[in-house]
């Protein structure tokens, strides 16, 4: 069921509901608009916009409203703190920003974006960003195929180690989430790999380059199961990981979705439930669990790359899985939409 849809003021790249009380109603999303000024000379905008998303309201137009929007350099991903509402940028310009979540004026439903602090990662620009679980590191993969782990230093953020990982954009990575000193990566050289942090430089556990037939877009991990790990690429396959034997991780399954797979989002409560944004093909949600990996609904009503996707963790949610809500948004039609699943009491 469709709850609300609006336009965003630039190319619509990635959605992130705020997982911390009391703004679970708060959803972030990000542009990234390469704008030609003259002669050979390219600008990459962006900005990051705030919502309040209400799903129980019943005049429709309050179900997705507008609260604040700064300007930033071209966003290619954000993501929450695991422990407090600090938002993190990653930018075109190989900046990481830091962003503090506050009400406005006492409201309880206003929300605005602080600066906290940013940094110069790279000269090269900053893909993708992931916090380890007690929020005092965070990894970055990087457009020349280096990996960077940059540490919080109070109101501060140092790049405390950085290293050559792939060949290709560095497109994912990701914490593991029980083992922070384990870091995997997913880069445009078809490679999906994982790295020791304990070590420096950070020495590979395993690299393989024979599973994926193009580019790694996604890694996340079951968050009940921690030895299975999904990845997903622009060979339009979800595969299935078990880690298990970390030095060399078996491929146990795969799901064709029919479109490059960008983002994948395991569901806060049902442990067995993905979101993926599908490029070319929409949206799915996946049941993946001990049987065969299986589509058990999809989503189309984007008219450009599916590239945003992601649940919000709602006290409704808590309650009554039917009641799970989305949010999703698509590249150059500039359109951000929030839906609420139809088939999850089905599971």
């Amino acid at each position: 069921m469709d709850l609300g849809s609006c336009y965003l003021g630039g190319n619509a790249d990635a959605v992130e509901f705020c997982p911390h009380r009391p703004f679970r109603h708060v959803l972030a999303a990000a542009t990234y608009t390469l704008q030609e000024q003259g002669g050979e000379r390219q600008d990459r905008a962006g900005s990051v916009s705030l919502f309040a998303v209400d799903a129980g309201e019943e005049d429709a137009p309050r179900r997705l409203r507008l609260l604040h929007t700064v300007e930033t350099a071209g966003v290619f991903d954000m993501k929450w703190s695991p422990v407090a509402p600090l938002l993190a940028q990653a930018d075109a310009h190989g900046r990481l920003a830091l962003w503090r979540l506050e009400q406005e004026d006492g409201s309880d439903k206003g929300a605005v974006l602080r600066d906290v602090c940013s940094g110069d990662i790279s000269s090269s620009m900053c893909l993708f960003v992931d916090w380890n679980q007690t929020a005092e590191a965070l990894s970055v993969g990087l457009s020349d195929g280096s990996l960077s782990v940059v540490s919080m230093r109070e109101d501060r953020l140092e790049v405390s180690e950085q290293w050559t990982a792939h060949q290709y954009e560095v497109w994912t990575c990701y914490f593991d989430r029980a083992n922070p000193h384990l870091l995997y990566s997913g880069s445009d050289d078809c490679s999906f790999s994982c790295w020791d942090l304990r070590q420096n430089p950070s020495n590979a556990v395993f690299q393989n380059k024979k599973s994926h037939n193009m580019g790694v877009c996604c890694i996340a991990q079951n968050p009940l199961e921690g030895n299975m790990l999904l990845t997903g690429s622009y060979d339009e396959f979800l595969r299935v990981w078990d880690i298990r034997s970390m030095v060399k991780p078996v491929n146990v399954k795969s799901l064709h979705l029919g479109g490059g797979v960008w983002r994948i989002k395991y569901h806060p409560l049902i442990a067995d439930v993905v979101l993926a944004a599908c490029m070319h093909n929409g949206f799915a949600i996946v049941k993946v669990g001990t049987g065969d990996a299986a589509v058990v609904e999809t989503y189309c009503k984007h008219e450009s790359l599916a590239y945003g996707a992601d649940w919000q963790i709602s006290e409704g949610a808590e309650q009554n899985k039917n009641f799970s809500v989305v949010a999703t948004c698509s590249f150059y039609d500039r359109l951000l939409r929030v839906w609420q699943p139809e088939n999850l009491g089905n599971l």
